[in-house]
């Protein structure tokens, strides 16, 4: 009878890019729902007054204002391209290693020049 583990180190576990990218898939849409919140008191705020919106775009325009959109934007496209996968390997497509190898790091890569494609936009 072998015994099980009662410590993982977590950094030490060397995961498949798929794993990867299902635990971002997560994260994103943690971060989406925490934000929601915060964006919806932000754009009632912007719509109290004229000082409010000065308020808030500001903010936005600002240096920590920017890093929450971007972050916010690289959210939104990795969990809905990353949910797209999931959907696909639900419905039996890319089941295959190789496959799901390479859809993973598609998802990755298209999240990140999306998100740089909509700030090059931005500037």
């Amino acid at each position: 009878m072998t015994r099980r583990p009662y410590y993982l180190n977590l950094l030490q576990i060397h995961l498949p890019i798929g794993g990867w990218v299902s635990i971002l898939h997560r994260a994103s849409g943690v971060l989406l729902s925490l934000l929601v919140p915060v964006l919806l008191y932000g754009l009632m705020r912007s719509l109290q007054s004229v000082e409010g919106f000065a308020q808030v775009q500001g903010f936005l325009s600002g240096g920590i204002g920017w890093l929450v959109g971007l972050l916010l934007t690289w959210a939104l496209l990795h969990h809905f391209l990353a949910g797209l996968r999931h959907l696909g390997l639900d419905i039996g497509w890319g089941e295959g290693r190789a496959r799901a190898r390479q859809t993973a790091w598609l998802v990755l890569a298209t999240a990140i020049v999306l998100t740089l494609l909509v700030v090059a936009r931005g500037l």
